[in-house]
């Protein structure tokens, strides 16, 4: 277990002479798009997480807080076994490495999907997360993770411009349909890559110290909208019908199932241009370019919704220009 890595040293330091552990080996587990790191740590032969967060770049305190919360209200998020605020290390249950992405398949997508809908269902419904004190996810920040796409995918890795009146016409349409809706705590990440399938079958959850309140459709569409796997339109819209007939039972929503999907639509929108802006981010300025190949799938979705909706009809021609023209080779 020698190493070079002066975090990964005072890590084990930490674990084994303040948390009185017997540290037995110590691997990398997992890559993050934040600049937190995951490593797996074998515990008198038991297997833990160990998360290295540097206080410098990142702040543990919404992890820890939002585990709370999430355990709290029944969401199967990893306990936390011990913390160290000063130098960004928590020491967690192991989920193991079964991503869901991994397991979904055409034979078992529709019983995995409804089972980790059946799990969002908490951040819809539970009294302690919908009165939580978690930040808004109000037009401000909306708009903020839209100029992502502008600033990184357009203007950076395009070398193009957006026409400012449509580009204004665009955001707005998608902020009002955002704030239309219900507001819930919304975990931020909700998709294949954060939920675990673990040895009983059941579906851990990850990486939700982003969570907000606001849209009820932002972490549905996260889901059957995934950035890295795919399905079938009818596929999509039937799993969301499902869930819709459960939300009406539940009377989180009131409207009727038009009005629902096109919240979807819209709310999958705004998500994946922020997302074409963080994968062009991670690649430009991070040096992490495989998020690369997740651009052409993200942005096909961002298509079919203008094509689906007239006010989006221009802004498809402008984005396709740009993407025939302009788009770099790789991605």
């Amino acid at each position: 277990m020698l190493t070079t890595d002066f975090r990964i040293m005072s890590l084990i330091d930490w674990l084994e002479n303040d948390c009185l552990l017997n540290v037995q080996s110590c691997q990398p587990a997992s890559n993050d798009a934040s600049f937190r790191r995951y490593f797996r740590v074998k515990i008198d032969d038991k297997n833990f997480i160990a998360m290295d967060a540097p206080p410098d770049k990142e702040n543990i305190v919404p992890f820890l807080e939002i585990a709370t919360l999430f355990k709290n209200a029944n969401v199967n998020t990893p306990t936390v076994l011990h913390h160290n605020l000063e130098d960004g290390f928590i020491l967690l249950e192991d989920f193991g490495s079964q991503w869901l992405l991994d397991e979904l398949n055409d034979e078992n997508a529709t019983a995995l999907y409804a089972k980790a809908l059946n799990d969002l269902l908490p951040l819809h419904t539970h009294e302690t997360l919908l009165n939580a004190d978690l930040p808004a996810y109000d037009a401000e920040l909306l708009r903020h993770e839209m100029a992502l796409f502008e600033q990184w995918f357009v203007e950076q890795l395009l070398d193009e411009e957006l026409p400012q009146n449509l580009w204004e016409n665009v955001q707005q349409l998608l902020i009002q349909s955002t704030l239309e809706q219900p507001v819930v705590c919304v975990h931020r990440d909700y998709h294949s890559r954060n939920l675990m399938v673990l040895e009983n079958g059941e579906l851990g959850v990850l990486d939700f110290q982003d969570a907000v309140l606001g849209a009820l459709t932002y972490d549905i569409v996260s889901l059957l909208r995934d950035c890295y796997i795919d399905w079938e339109q009818d596929k999509i819209y039937s799993w969301l019908h499902d869930y819709f007939q459960q939300l009406k039972a539940a009377n989180v929503v009131d409207c009727d199932f038009e009005t629902f999907k096109r919240w979807f639509d819209l709310m999958g929108m705004q998500r994946h241009l922020k997302a074409i802006g963080i994968f062009a981010r991670l690649h430009l300025r991070d040096e992490k370019s495989e998020y690369l190949k997740s651009i052409p799938r993200t942005l096909s979705y961002v298509l079919q919704v203008c094509s689906e909706y007239p006010q989006l009809h221009e802004f498809q021609k402008i984005v396709e220009k740009f993407i025939t023209r302009s788009l770099p080779n790789g991605v």
